[in-house]
């Protein structure tokens, strides 16, 4: 992704503004904390681990503040070179922004991949917030959190803690979102007021289709599976035709995704149309064909080609 440059309409009133990085383990609910932060849907996300694969950035704009939320990649031990790519995306994330979010899951205690995230932020000489997630599932959340929270043992710069459920309570979203705004440096906006994502049109299409195939698809095939879109036109009559394609690694991939008789990749096309209707209030014609790319995952110039660069 381009980096932004600062706005400079911003000269009447004093502004802040900066970027900040939501990180934390595979499958901890980052995805859903950004679009609870944003009340719109930039970052997708389902049940499955590894559902964002790279950042994607969500914009808060008040009268005067304006947050740069940069979703991150799940932590985790890569096995592949897009593995390797999401966890470049995390640390390249932590070394440019102005403060941290870390969202561990308190259903569980910390794992080893929990550690690896605390030992790439503790000594970060930034602001860090720490959000206990998924409280209205967890038995013992405090205790769950005392133990995320001597993870970060011995660090110096400020930081705090939150419990919440991202998904189910828009009121602590808002008081964290509020503490977060108060922490921001002095800056330009970046973004023109009223945006809410720096992604391309097509960009956020193919992760809504990628989304709807992850739910839909079982076993490891989710994850072995990308997904892209190649034209976007509009009719006179405002019906958003878009036209996309979903990568898998095999010829027995290709048919596991299309289904018998094409059912699955229907059911795949019908949910994602679904959700484009409602974010963009128009009709969708979704046209999908699955093509084959051979071990695309471990090939750095497919990875390039699919937008993993």
């Amino acid at each position: 992704m381009t980096d932004p440059t600062p706005q400079p309409d911003q000269t009447e009133a004093q502004t802040h503004s900066g970027f900040v990085a939501i990180v934390g383990k595979p499958n901890v609910g980052k995805s859903t904390l950004l679009n609870s932060f944003l009340g719109t849907k930039v970052a997708p996300t389902s049940p499955r681990p590894q559902t964002t694969r790279r950042d994607v950035r969500g914009i808060y704009t008040t009268d005067t503040h304006q947050i740069v939320f940069v979703d991150t990649p799940g932590v985790h031990k890569p096995k592949d070179a897009l593995g390797k790519y999401m966890n470049h995306e995390v640390q390249s994330a932590l070394a440019d922004v102005d403060a941290i979010v870390w969202v561990v899951d308190l259903r569980h205690p910390p794992t080893d991949e929990d550690r690896l995230v605390a030992n790439q932020i503790r000594d970060l000489p930034k602001p860090l917030f720490l959000v206990g997630n998924k409280t209205d599932a967890a038995k013992y959340p405090d205790e769950a959190m005392k133990l995320y929270g001597a993870l970060l043992e011995g660090r110096e710069s400020e930081s705090s803690e939150t419990m919440l459920s991202a998904q189910n309570n828009p009121g602590a979203v808002g008081t964290l979102r509020e503490q977060i705004l108060d922490a921001l440096p002095e800056n330009p906006f970046f973004y023109p007021r009223g945006a809410a994502s720096d992604q391309t049109r097509e960009m956020w299409a193919a992760e809504i289709i990628r989304e709807e195939a992850m739910k839909k698809l079982r076993d490891e095939l989710p994850y072995a599976v990308a997904t892209r879109v190649n034209r976007w036109t509009e009719r006179d009559d405002g019906l958003q035709r878009i036209e996309g394609e979903i990568v898998v690694e095999k010829n027995a991939h290709k048919g596991m995704v299309i289904g018998s008789g094409g059912k699955q990749l229907r059911e795949i096309g019908q949910a994602a149309r679904k959700q484009l209707e409602v974010f963009l209030s128009k009709k969708v014609y979704l046209g999908l064909e699955v093509i084959v790319i051979p071990g695309w995952r471990e090939d750095e110039e497919a990875l390039r080609e699919l937008g993993y660069e």
